[in-house]
């Protein structure tokens, strides 16, 4: 049995992210100090402030290591995966869907998760056997069917060498489910398909630390969580997600396999 107080854990993720996202709501729309760390890749003053915030309350009050998407950290099994500000390039545009995802791994599955929406004023949280909510109320996935489904995806836009996959699955999702969404932020794309406002979501080589907490969110609500060939580990190393109710997910994952080319893997 975990020697972890999930609860406890729980409480303490939310007022981290709460911290990060006061930072984000400082800075938004005045920004000075911003470079690219690869082509799209956008880091700002905002992104390294909101991670010192949670990285110093998270390791002084948990004892447990930090790896931040912009500071990094020791590899673990047991610790936090934090994205200070998911969404920079939203952040930078002005556009408000942007996260801050705290989310806890205990023996490399995650088990607590916290993203807080600071300029939309809503944060989403769930802990192993707890359940999920977005503030006070409860998440659960939708029950659309698939052929009524909203997925929710993001582009591979840094990884070229993805884009042909990713343009046949993108191809038989727009024929087979009703519509598609990108809003930017993969953090709040799994926090909507907990809370059904998205009835999936797929994407391809993202970081653990963008999945940690969104992941555990959806299947504290009901839904499932695998990589692009179902297993149910992998996604958070790999960051090739697919994510839903067990419906859609099911869908998604047929699809996800009839877009493989067996000469490239999953290139």
């Amino acid at each position: 049995m975990s020697a972890l107080d999930y609860r406890e854990l729980l409480t303490l993720a939310d007022r981290s992210a709460r911290a990060g996202g006061e930072v984000v709501r400082r800075y938004f729309g005045r920004l000075e100090e911003v470079r690219e760390k690869s082509p799209g890749d956008w880091v700002s003053e905002a992104d390294l402030t909101s991670e010192q915030s949670i990285r110093e309350l998270l390791t002084r009050e948990s004892g447990l290591p930090v790896f931040g998407e912009e500071a990094g950290g020791d590899e673990f099994e047991t610790g936090w995966l934090v994205d200070p500000l998911d969404g920079t390039s939203n952040f930078l545009h002005g556009f408000d869907p942007v996260g801050v995802s705290v989310g806890l791994i205990e023996d490399g599955v995650p088990v607590v998760g916290v993203v807080h929406a600071p300029l939309l004023d809503r944060t989403f949280c769930a802990a192993r056997g707890v359940g999920a909510f977005r503030d006070e109320r409860t998440l659960r996935v939708s029950t659309r069917p698939p052929v009524q489904a909203i997925v929710a995806t993001g582009f591979p836009f840094r990884h070229k060498d993805l884009l042909a996959r990713y343009e046949r699955m993108l191809a038989v999702a727009l024929r087979d489910f009703e519509d598609l969404r990108r809003p930017g932020a993969a953090s709040l794309d799994l926090c909507w398909t907990a809370e059904g406002v998205f009835d999936g979501y797929f994407e391809l080589n993202l970081g653990p630390w963008d999945v940690a907490a969104g992941g555990v969110i959806v299947r504290e609500a009901g839904g499932v969580v695998t990589d692009w060939d179902g297993d149910d580990r992998s996604w958070l190393r790999s960051g090739n997600i697919l994510a839903g109710p067990p419906q859609v997910h099911a869908a998604l994952l047929e699809r996800a396999a009839s877009t493989a080319d067996p000469a490239a893997g999953a290139g």
